[in-house]
């Protein structure tokens, strides 16, 4: 029998079991994974802790359930009305599908003939598990919603996170600047080494007048942020006027103050954004992958694994992401 990852009670990662269950026959529409890597993504937490998003809002997950949606591996069966061509296939796994229903962290996964596709034979499988989501997540952001302009300066909070350093490859490309932002400067030789033109780092300098130095009065255009809570109102203040702050997460997990004055006096965007707003648009959504797809292709991207962790330690990758030492993704590998 196949080993998958199950949640019985909600909380932390302690509460994950790695357990023998039966082999699952795909639906209709739906496709059956060998799974050989899965990624670990920060908000996995919160379906954890009993939320979990869907296009109706917040709901609570129904225990025991599995959970995770980022994986790569190999079709190994389809059920009715999909094309068996697909048997075979190395695939991974990408966003819009429901976890609770579709949990796929395990030796075996089943989900929707959809949410799969074919990735570049460059990767490996640990970067296939998890590319697709940050680089969704990034392109809705910088490229459909706030086209980057070669001279624009574009500040990017939680610069290490595996979205965070898909955004500085995404700015790069636009022959824009990429200003990572950290709270530590543990992260800031690394960041530098991986394309981030310039790094603030929040718990030792600050961010007000670091970004008025870097652009030489001018504030920043574009602010991709997915922390929220009180540093929105430092983002905005150094924001350049008709400049445009894109929050996709609130990582913070506290208040988030709206920055009336800034937002009145240089006439901010102020916008709400996540990765499903591209995938709702089947169009949209495959002149995004087809854009990430030529960019991995040829090198201009490459997925950052941040370490791994074999299927018996999930509960070590996970309390691992949840000390925010990481650069990337942390990957779990599955035998």
């Amino acid at each position: 029998m196949p080993r998958i990852v199950r949640l019985y009670q909600f909380g932390g990662p302690e509460n994950l079991k790695v357990e023998d269950a039966p082999s699952q026959q795909p639906g209709s529409g739906e496709v059956r994974l060998r799974v050989e890597a899965a990624g670990v993504n920060r908000d996995q937490f919160t379906f954890m802790s009993g939320q979990h998003y869907s296009g109706h809002g917040i709901v609570q997950p129904k225990l025991p359930t599995r959970l995770g949606y980022e994986v790569a591996g190999v079709v190994e069966a389809v059920g009715e009305g999909v094309d068996r061509s697909w048997i075979g296939k190395r695939v991974s796994t990408v966003p819009g599908f429901d976890q609770n229903r579709y949990g796929a962290l395990g030796e075996e996964a089943v989900v929707p003939v959809g949410a799969i596709a074919e990735y570049p034979s460059n990767l490996t499988t640990a970067q296939a598990a998890f590319f697709w989501i940050p680089y969704l997540t990034a392109y809705g952001a910088l490229v459909s919603i706030a086209p980057i302009q070669p001279d624009d300066y574009v500040s990017i909070p939680a610069g290490g996170s595996s979205v965070g350093l898909a955004a500085i490859e995404f700015v790069r490309d636009a022959g824009a600047t990429a200003i990572a932002v950290t709270r530590t400067s543990a992260k800031k030789q690394e960041l530098l080494s991986l394309g981030a033109h310039h790094v603030i780092v929040t718990g030792e300098e600050d961010y007000q007048s670091r970004i008025n130095e870097i652009t030489n009065g001018k504030g920043v255009q574009v602010t991709f942020d997915p922390l929220g809570g009180p540093f929105l109102e430092q983002l905005a203040a150094a924001s350049a006027p008709g400049g445009i702050i894109i929050e996709y997460g609130r990582l913070s997990g506290q208040p988030t103050p709206f920055p009336v004055v800034a937002v009145l006096g240089k006439g901010l965007t102020l916008r709400g954004y996540t990765v499903s707003e591209i995938l709702r648009n089947p169009q949209a959504a495959a002149a995004a992958k087809q854009y990430i797809f030529d960019r991995v292709a040829d090198g201009r991207f490459v997925p950052k694994v941040a370490t791994t962790f074999p299927l018996e330690r999930t509960v070590d990758a996970y309390k691992y992401v949840e000390s925010n030492q990481q650069m990337g993704r942390v990957v779990i590998t599955v035998p």
